[in-house]
C-alpha cells in the first residue's frame, strides 16, 4: 500500500489587533466632547437640575411680565376719565302701594369737554336726559356726583350738563370731523347696556362720512329730520348713546348717539360729527336751547297732496316736488314779506327745497336769527321771488 502523505499543519492566520483602533476612537470622542464644553458659553448649557439630582423636583417655569403699550392703549389712558356715565332718574309711582319714589328710568353716556370757574361741562344725546327729575353723572372710577341739565335739543339729539369740577381732572380736546377718511381707526368709549359695563372701549373704523338718516320723532310713521352722521363699525350698543369717539390722536371726533337696531343690520353704529355738534353745544351751554329761526307758516308737502287737490295750485306740469304753504301767522316774519296761502316754495338762497325736511334743514343749519333770505314760490302758476327778515320762534 502506497503510504499516506504525512500531514503538515496549516499555517495560522494573525487576527487583527481592533483594540488599540477602539481606544483611539473613544480617546478622541472625549476629547471632543471636553473642547466644545470648554468653546461653549455657560448661558447656553441647560439648566435642567432635574437629570442631574433625581432627588429634587423639576423647577418651575419663570413668569415673564411684559408691559404692553400701543397707540390705542396710550390713547384710552389719556381720555377715559373724560367719559363719563349719565344716569336719568325719575320720580314713579309704585303700582302695588302707590307710593312715589326716584328711580333709575334710563342710563348713557357723556364726554367732559370743558372746566371753567369751578363747574365742568357734559356733553351727552337729548335722548338721554329726557324728562329727567335729576341726573346723577359717574365718573370712571366709580364716584358719583349730582348733574343739572343745563338745556338740550330734540332735533341734533344734544345736551348739556353742568357738574361741580372738583373731581374732573381732564377734558376732551375737539378735533376735525371733516378730515376724517374712510378706514380710519377710531375708538368708542361709553357704558353700553349701563353702567355694569361702564368704560368700555371698542376699535373699529370710519365706515362712512355724511350719511344721512331719517328720524320719526313723534312715532307717527312718518319722517321728521334727516340726521347728518358718522358711520362706524366700532360696536355701540345701548347705554353708549352721548358717550365719545375718539380718533388716533386723542381728539373728540363724534357723540355716539344711536345704533341701527335690525336682526339683518349689524355692526352700524352712529355718532355725530363734532363739527356738527360744536356749535349746538355752544348755544346750549350759553341759552340753554338752540334759537332757530323762523318764518311764521305752517307747510304741507306737496308730494301728500292728492293729484286731484293740485289743480288748484295751477303748477307747472314739470314742478312735482315743494312745499305748500298752509297758513301764515299775523305779523311773521311772511306775513311781512308777503307770503301767501298756497304759495309753493321751491327755493332758498339757490338751493332746491323738495319737502319739509330739506326746508327745514336750510332754516335750522343754514341760517341765524336775524338773517334774511331770499325764497323762490310758485303762484298762480308764476314764479315769484320773496325776501324775509328770519326771527326766533318754534315754528317754520
Amino acid at each position: 500500500m502506497k503510504q499516506m502523505d504525512e500531514l503538515k499543519p496549516m499555517p495560522r492566520k494573525r487576527k487583527p489587533n481592533h483594540t488599540g483602533a477602539f481606544l483611539t476612537g473613544i480617546i478622541g470622542v472625549i476629547i471632543g466632547a471636553l473642547l466644545v464644553w470648554i468653546l461653549t458659553p455657560t448661558d447656553k448649557l441647560p439648566q435642567n437640575n432635574s437629570v442631574l439630582n433625581s432627588d429634587k423636583q423639576p423647577s418651575q417655569q419663570e413668569q415673564v411680565n411684559f408691559d404692553i403699550h400701543t397707540d390705542i392703549t396710550d390713547i384710552v389712558d389719556q381720555v377715559a376719565n373724560t367719559v363719563v356715565g349719565v344716569t336719568n332718574l325719575q320720580t314713579v309711582r309704585d303700582i302695588w302701594s302707590s307710593d312715589e319714589m326716584t328711580r333709575e328710568t334710563g342710563t348713557g353716556s357723556g364726554v367732559i369737554y370743558k372746566k371753567e370757574n369751578g363747574k365742568a361741562y357734559i356733553v351727552s344725546n337729548h335722548h338721554v336726559v329726557e324728562d329727567a327729575e335729576m341726573l346723577e353723572i359717574t365718573f370712571d372710577d366709580g364716584t358719583k356726583t349730582e348733574g343739572r341739565l343745563v338745556g338740550s335739543d330734540m332735533w341734533t339729539d344734544l345736551a348739556v350738563i353742568e357738574i361741580d369740577d372738583e373731581s374732573v381732572e381732564n377734558v376732551a380736546a375737539f378735533g376735525d370731523s371733516d378730515l376724517l377718511k374712510r378706514g380710519e381707526t377710531v375708538i368708542a368709549i361709553g357704558n353700553p347696556l349701563g353702567l355694569g359695563f361702564s368704560g368700555s372701549v371698542t376699535v373699529g373704523v370710519v365706515s362712512g362720512k355724511d350719511r344721512s338718516i331719517p328720524i320719526d320723532f313723534n312715532h307717527d310713521g312718518r319722517v321728521d329730520w334727516h340726521a347728518d352722521v358718522l358711520q362706524t363699525d366700532a360696536a355701540i350698543n345701548p347705554g353708549n348713546s352721548g358717550g365719545a369717539l375718539i380718533n388716533l390722536a386723542g381728539e373728540l371726533i363724534g357723540i355716539n348717539s344711536m345704533k341701527i337696531s335690525q336682526e339683518t343690520v349689524e355692526g352700524i353704529g352712529l355718532a355725530i360729527p363734532i363739527n356738527l355738534a360744536a356749535p349746538i353745544i355752544d348755544k346750549l351751554e350759553r341759552y340753554g336751547e338752540v334759537l332757530r329761526p323762523t318764518m311764521g307758516v305752517t307747510l304741507i308737502d306737496l308730494s301728500s297732496i292728492p293729484a286731484q287737490q293740485q289743480i288748484v295750485l295751477n303748477l307747472p306740469n314739470d314742478v312735482k316736488e315743494g312745499v305748500v304753504v298752509n297758513e301764515i301767522m299775523p305779523n311773521s316774519p311772511a306775513d311781512v314779506a308777503g307770503v301767501k296761502r298756497y304759495d309753493v316754495v321751491v327755493e332758498m338762497d339757490g338751493e332746491k327745497i323738495t319737502d319739509m325736511i330739506t326746508l327745514r334743514k336750510h332754516l335750522y343749519n343754514e341760517k341765524e336769527v336775524g338773517d334774511t333770505m331770499t325764497m323762490k314760490v310758485y303762484r298762480e302758476g308764476k314764479l315769484v321771488e320773496i325776501n324775509m327778515t328770519l326771527e326766533d320762534g318754534t315754528t317754520f
